[in-house]
């Protein structure tokens, strides 16, 4: 019985001195533990520094932020601040900042995980921790189809993929205006450099399921969805006069070669017409100088009749003065 009750006054005791630990304790870290952060944006561990009513004129002498051991984020008195492109806190730091939110830019799919916050005052410490996953939205599906030519007796086989999403999501199939997801599909998930992953689901469809047109959804983590994608079924497209997947392709295969073409015919046409303008040009200019060649001969024969006809003149005048001196 004697140890029994002593067993007992140590159990109370224990639990009493519990308590009173936790009655007495000036000063708490009080963080939201779990936190969401987008890929790629900036991501917040919001905490705060709460003082009893006798330690509000607490002195934070040190504050620290860690995540797997390793310091990420630090002050200490008087004004060392050890931070890191990436880490900051949410304001200038000071001696009386109650806020010890942490800041994380450009998150990455590596950031996720446990982060641990430890703060020292002058009327005491304490460490608490909180955790950050990281979440992003997967791309608009793109679906791609085999055979080119579908005929009624024939398989259709359709591929989906969706790229950039984090955590891993899936793919689904819906056959013509249903709303019913298809069954008949699995998704392969495959992680990208980054850490993101990429999505493909291939879907076969027998001749009797054959639909006029085939959507793909692309779910999140969460079941919610991202986004989707549908595809109108060759043979329904070329019923309705519209162009089959793959003519985008042709167009811009074809597009420049055009250009180029309708380029060179042009330099050609342009080059003949120069030739030709050239060519009336030389023509033009012999024309004109045999023209002015002409001219200049009549005139030169000219000026000589009218130097004859004076030249005659003298003769004929001095002939008659020198039958006037014989007589």
């Amino acid at each position: 019985m004697a140890s029994a009750g002593i067993l007992l006054w140590l159990l109370i005791t224990i639990c009493v001195s519990g308590q009173t630990t936790r009655t007495n304790s000036f000063v708490t870290v009080e963080c939201k533990m779990d936190n969401v952060g987008k890929y790629g944006n900036q991501s917040m561990l919001n905490c705060g520094i709460v003082t009893a009513k006798e330690a509000r004129d607490a002195t934070v002498m040190m504050v620290t932020w860690k995540k797997d051991g390793v310091l990420l984020l630090g002050f200490e008195k008087p004004s060392k601040l050890n931070e890191s492109p990436r880490f900051s806190f949410t304001k200038s730091w000071s001696m009386k900042n109650m806020n010890v939110s942490l800041l994380i830019a450009n998150t990455s799919v590596a950031d996720q995980g446990e982060y641990t916050c430890e703060v020292v005052t002058d009327r005491g410490r304490h460490e608490t921790s909180a955790n950050l996953s990281v979440a992003a939205r997967y791309s608009q599906p793109t679906i791609l189809y085999t055979p080119m030519d579908v005929s009624p007796k024939s398989q259709v086989t359709l591929t989906c993929s969706s790229e950039g999403g984090y955590p891993e999501g899936r793919l689904g199939w819906f056959l013509g205006p249903t709303r019913k997801e298809f069954g008949d599909s699995k998704t392969e998930v495959n992680v990208t450099r980054n850490g993101l992953f990429h999505l493909s689901s291939k879907l076969n469809v027998p001749p009797e399921m054959t639909a006029s047109e085939y959507t793909c959804k692309v779910y999140n983590a969460n079941g919610g969805e991202d986004d989707k994608a549908t595809l109108i079924s060759p043979k329904k497209s070329q019923s309705l006069g519209k162009p089959k997947q793959g003519t985008d392709v042709v167009t811009k295969t074809m597009a420049p070669l055009v250009f180029l073409g309708s380029l060179i015919v042009g330099l050609l046409l342009w080059k003949r017409i120069r030739k030709g303008c050239f060519q009336g040009f030389r023509r033009y200019r012999k024309k004109d100088d045999a023209e002015q060649g002409g001219a200049g001969h009549a005139l030169a024969l000219l000026k000589m009749a009218a130097r004859r006809r004076r030249m005659r003149r003298s003769r004929e005048a001095g002939l008659a003065g020198s039958d006037a001196a014989t007589i």
